[in-house]
């Protein structure tokens, strides 16, 4: 089981945390009718938004989360990238009512929304789940993926990669989902609920196969164990490991600047191997 914190609990805990309006509430971004766009692809109808100029830059959400959860991040790299990033499938205004939902299904109609761009490669940031993805659009579509930042991110979902409270809690959740009646939102969020609590499995053949430069994120008390993101990177040829200190799972928002800037640094200075008397340095 692999349970990741869905945005809706992050939400709470950040009004909570704040104690005042979220500012998710109020951003434009995710409800931008000058930037967005609908793509009827692969059974569903996908919403997307596109900001800024340059180098193409994918930015992928994590579970039951959008558009809007980059608040922090558009207004960054859109200065200098052209960025991306989509409602994942029975997320946002992304509305799909089939009975079924795979992180592989999610990864391929990212790629889908790439070729419909006619973009053959790019820069990709992924956030939980999100992180997920990129792992696989790197093992699936590898000649999509220029380099590729993750944070939050898992291969299995069970205590070996999350933490033992909330592996407990989303079992729980799953529980109290299935013990309510049945309408178009409770299959939704069951569907959501059964993708991070019973996947991924990516192996680490499945990883040794990445061959683009990949940063490996993860804060120290995340939700996702230090020793698995660890686990993660070293299974990755030409990776970079970075363990945020006092840092839970939402990098992008609680320590945005740090993550903007290395990230930014990560995309545009070439990968270097480091070994011998480098590791001096």
């Amino acid at each position: 089981m692999k349970p990741i914190l869905t945005f809706y609990f992050f939400i709470l805990c950040f009004n909570i945390l704040s104690a005042q309006q979220s500012p998710f509430d109020t951003t434009i971004y995710g409800r931008n009718d000058a930037a967005g766009h609908w793509l009827q692809t692969r059974g569903f109808k996908m919403y997307y938004e596109t900001y800024g100029q340059g180098e193409p830059l994918l930015i992928i959400h994590g579970n039951g989360g959008s558009i809007n959860n980059f608040l922090y991040q558009i207004p960054y790299f859109s200065k200098e990238y052209k960025v991306i990033l989509a409602d994942s499938r029975s997320q946002g205004k992304s509305v799909d009512n089939s009975d079924s939902l795979s992180y592989e299904m999610i990864t391929d109609d990212l790629n889908a929304l790439l070729d419909s761009l006619h973009l053959d490669s790019c820069y990709v940031i992924g956030w939980s789940d999100g992180g997920i993805e990129g792992l696989m659009l790197a093992i699936r579509h590898p000649d999509k993926v220029k380099k590729l930042a993750v944070t939050g991110a898992n291969l299995t979902p069970d205590t070996s990669a999350v933490d033992p409270f909330v592996y407990n809690w989303a079992m729980n959740y799953n529980k109290q989902l299935a013990a309510m009646p049945t309408t178009d939102t409770v299959k939704t969020m069951r569907k959501l609920a059964h993708l991070l609590s019973y996947e991924p499995h990516i192996s680490l053949e499945q990883l040794h196969t990445i061959k683009c430069p990949a940063l490996i994120i993860g804060g120290d008390h995340d939700v996702l164990l230090p020793k698995h993101t660890m686990l993660i990177a070293d299974n990755i040829e030409k990776s970079y490991l970075w363990i945020i200190p006092n840092s839970g799972h939402s990098t992008p928002i609680f320590k945005k600047d740090q993550f903007n800037a290395v990230v930014d640094d990560f995309f545009k200075t070439p990968y270097r191997k480091i070994e011998g008397f480098g590791r001096f340095e």
